[in-house]
């Protein structure tokens, strides 16, 4: 891991739009993630405001896909960049490293939160580890058209979605983001990412973006009358509901940027060091979640979790601005 001082919009050629949009959705869906990790454990918080037991989707089931489709965006960007520099084989071990090193730092976070009780874990398995496993199904597959890449990511969750419902059902359920064995359909969200992102990308499909979006999440919803939409068992219909929902939601942020040339305050810091920003909060939720006072976090009235949630993104914020002010930026 290591931590760059190069600008983002010195190091990239694409346009500063494109760039300033995907920062803000990707400051959107961390900032996003942070607050639902906070809500997670008091019992004030409402239940559509945590994730669903079991069958049934909230709002905070979206979060984790829209983190997902975030990195979708710029997957096909990084490794064709990084393929005309330094070739496919320095290219493919550099991926496989980025993706390895996420598996490796999540299981750190993860064995330390169910060490001090802030994350319990029954397996050792988080959102970083479903990253990294992610990612390194995508690089199986990144380097074909975007056709092939279509039906290699529904190939793999049909055979997920066979597993799952076969064999696999109670280690997934009993298993933080469905544990190593939901890891195919966490591949098959990516791999679905990175098609829509070359819709994005390219100019000449970019009118269809909006409407291949809208033809996944209809799709997934009417799945779901087949298959019960769940994150916790991450079923084919969820994945392909919040593919296209956040892809729809990117697409507003894109308009947002390039049409309406409006920049939400804060988003861009936060997207530009998500990885720090993540690994960071985990730290301040302790100082929520570790003292034995049940009314200081688990039983803290409403009004004392507004205040550590402002006090928990003000924090980040700071650090998120200040970081980005100098040019700091932690990237794997």
């Amino acid at each position: 891991m290591t931590a760059s001082t190069t600008r983002a919009s010195a190091a990239a050629p694409e346009p500063r739009e494109r760039l300033e949009a995907i920062d803000q959705f990707r400051g959107f869906a961390i900032l996003l993630m942070v607050l639902a990790d906070y809500l997670a454990k008091p019992q004030a918080v409402p239940a559509w405001l945590k994730h669903a037991h079991d069958v049934g989707f909230t709002v905070i089931d979206l979060i984790a896909p829209l983190f997902i489709f975030a990195i979708g965006l710029t997957y096909g960007m990084s490794f064709r960049r990084r393929l005309a520099r330094s070739g496919g084989w320095q290219t493919a071990v550099d991926f496989v490293r980025r993706y390895c090193a996420l598996i490796g730092i999540g299981f750190l976070l993860t064995l330390l939160g169910d060490l001090t009780g802030v994350y319990p874990s029954t397996v050792n398995w988080g959102l970083l580890q479903a990253i990294g496993a992610a990612g390194l199904l995508t690089l199986l597959v990144i380097w074909l058209r975007w056709p092939w890449r279509l039906v290699a990511g529904l190939a793999l969750l049909a055979a997920y979605q066979v597993l799952l419902d076969r064999f696999w059902l109670q280690n997934v359920l009993d298993a933080i983001h469905g544990g190593p064995w939901a890891a195919f359909a966490w591949g098959s969200m990516l791999i679905l990412s990175t098609v829509l992102a070359d819709f994005y990308h390219d100019k000449a499909l970019r009118r269809f973006f909006p409407w291949a979006s809208l033809a996944l999440l209809v799709t997934g919803i009417g799945l779901m009358f087949l298959v019960p939409v769940s994150k916790n068992r991450v079923s084919g219909s969820y994945v392909l509901i919040t593919v296209g929902a956040s892809a729809l939601i990117f697409g507003l942020f894109h308009l947002i940027e390039s049409r309406w040339r409006m920049r939400i305050p804060v988003l861009s810091e936060w997207g530009k060091n998500a990885l720090l920003l993540y690994l960071l909060h985990g730290v301040l939720i302790g100082v929520f979640a570790l003292p034995p006072a049940p009314g200081w976090y688990v039983a803290a009235p409403p009004w004392l979790i507004a205040a550590q949630a402002t006090a928990l993104v003000a924090v980040l914020s700071g650090i998120g601005i200040y970081c980005n002010r100098r040019g700091w930026f932690l990237n794997l």
